[in-house]
This record gives structure tokens, C-alpha cells and sequence, in this order.
């Protein structure tokens, strides 16, 4: 198996854009030998994460849910507030939704690192 770096640029390109982008990078669509089963995909590094484009009223308008430890709550937050928190989560949660929900998705995962 071979395995390559691919280095994307995020200046001016959507939040989804992006992700589809990686997602099929980490998965190993691009190749020849590709087959859902197997985990052949790239490493991908993106860079100027910073500069990403949010179309929209996403920043106010998106939320993001995780459960509490009490039984029926749920905890909210906004695309804005996430992203002045943690950016690179933003885009890890994007992609992580594209790929199979599968045990590959965590070794994928893996390989997506955020500059």
C-alpha cells in the first residue's frame, strides 16, 4: 500500500467544499485499487484552516448537539461559538460525517491533520 501526502489549501473555499475533498482523499476514492472494504486512503494536511468561507447564515444558524450526563438533556452550541472555541474541530466533525460509519473511520480520521 502506498500512501501519499496530499496538502490542501483552505484560503476562500467552503467549509463543505473542503470536506468532501479530504473525505474522499482519506478514503482512497481517487485510486484505481479502491474498494469500500479496504482502507487504502491518503494522509491529507490543510492548511490556512483560518481562512475558510462560511456561506450563509451558518454561523449563527448551525448547532452542533452532544449529550449531557443527565438522562433527556442535550447540550447546544453554534458553528460561531465552536469555531472561536476549537476551529479545527469544526472541520473534523465535517468530514468525520462524510466518511463510513464503520471501524475504518477511526483509522481515517487519523490521518487528517489541520495546520
Amino acid at each position: 500500500m502506498d500512501r501519499k501526502t496530499h496538502k490542501l489549501d483552505a484560503a476562500n473555499i467552503s467549509l463543505g467544499r473542503l470536506a468532501t475533498k479530504a473525505a474522499f482523499l482519506l478514503m482512497g476514492k481517487h485510486k484505481p485499487s479502491y474498494v469500500p472494504y479496504k482502507d487504502d486512503g491518503d494522509f491529507v494536511i490543510i492548511e490556512n484552516f483560518e481562512k475558510i468561507k462560511f456561506t450563509g447564515n451558518k454561523m449563527d444558524q448551525k448547532m452542533y448537539y452532544r449529550p449531557t450526563t443527565r438522562p433527556g438533556k442535550l447540550k447546544s452550541e453554534t458553528l460561531g461559538s465552536l469555531f472561536e472555541r476549537r476551529p479545527k474541530e469544526v472541520l473534523r466533525k465535517a468530514v468525520l460525517g462524510m466518511l463510513p460509519k464503520n471501524k475504518l473511520r477511526a483509522k481515517m480520521i487519523k490521518r487528517l491533520e489541520v495546520k
